[in-house]
């Protein structure tokens, strides 16, 4: 018997995704409100489906072969190679608690997703495997998932990467209380698209602990990566390190090689045409005003 399903469609930095969920089970959109901002009705050309379906079991390990565990520091992920070229992923929560069984094909275009637990954990797979879905679905369309803080000052977008813990988020908050006309567009993953060679910054669903949802773009005004220091100080990077400080803070399954490519391809790109600072910095007022000084004095320059 053909399964019936609940269609729901979403604009996500300007590529839809369909999420559709079986009829009869208890999984519905409650479990993902962060994605109300990015509801449409188009549906054509989704760059990825996700069918929600707790029928769903995993493949049997004689089909399948380990890639790796890794942590996406909520939790545990592991994946797997299928005959078949597509991939499974076992998802779990920061306790170690299965939430999600993602299915996706090749492309990871089509997938499929099984969920388990109370609502909680339900709620943590589904995003998780949406988000995962997504940055995989659209590496090799000159798009990135980029784990960075993301303030917007006067039309520009402008994003903070560094390792978990360093200060994203203590730095864009400085920006918010120090440095007038600002706002935050998104605390944990903006999307980043070269679209007719310009960069253009996203707000996305997945924005951490903070919620902060916003369906909006703007062009990169600069990417800056923060460092902890008993100092503040900001240079711009060469490209080949605007490169190296850029590329570990994209999605990436560095095993898929298409999608690999279209990651580094993407990332090289912007390494040379859009600016990127160091910023060794303290968490004050004081290292907001010079990294906000030193790149607007040259965002003026630029568009002079």
């Amino acid at each position: 018997m053909e399964a019936n399903w609940h269609r729901h469609y979403f604009s996500i930095a300007d590529h839809r995704v369909g999420v559709f969920f079986r009829e009869g089970q208890t999984n519905d959109l409650t479990l993902i409100p962060s994605y109300e901002p990015f509801r449409t009705t188009e549906e054509e050309d989704c760059v990825m489906v996700m069918e929600v379906d707790d029928t769903l079991h995993p493949v049997p390990k004689d089909q399948r072969s380990r890639i790796r565990v890794f942590d996406t520091g909520n939790g545990d992920t592991a994946v797997d190679r299928l005959e078949d070229g597509g991939y499974q992923f076992i998802i779990k929560d920061i306790r170690g608690r299965a939430c999600c069984l993602l299915i996706a094909d090749k492309a990871f275009a089509h997938c499929r997703c099984a969920l388990n637990g109370d609502g909680m954990m339900r709620s943590f797979g589904l995003n998780s495997a949406l988000m995962l879905a997504y940055a995989f679905a659209t590496g090799g369309r000159q798009t990135l998932l980029i784990h960075a803080s993301l303030v917007r000052h006067q039309g520009r977008g402008y994003a903070f990467v560094a390792k978990s813990g360093t200060g994203k988020s203590t730095q864009v908050a400085m920006w918010l209380r120090c440095i007038p006309g600002c706002d935050l567009m998104n605390d944990d993953n903006p999307v980043v698209r070269v679209i007719d060679g310009e960069a253009m910054i996203y707000g996305s669903p997945w924005s951490g602990k903070t919620p902060c949802y916003k369906n909006d773009s703007v062009p990169v005004g600069a990417f800056v990566r923060l460092e902890q220091a008993p100092m503040n100080e900001i240079q711009r990077e060469s490209p080949a390190r605007a490169f190296a400080s850029l590329l570990p803070s994209c999605s990436n399954l560095k095993e898929v090689r298409e999608l690999n490519n279209g990651v580094i391809e993407t990332v090289k790109y912007l390494a040379a045409h859009t600016p990127v600072y160091f910023l060794k910095c303290l968490p004050d007022r004081e290292a907001a005003e010079i990294c906000f000084n030193t790149i607007w004095k040259r965002t003026k320059v630029i568009n002079v």
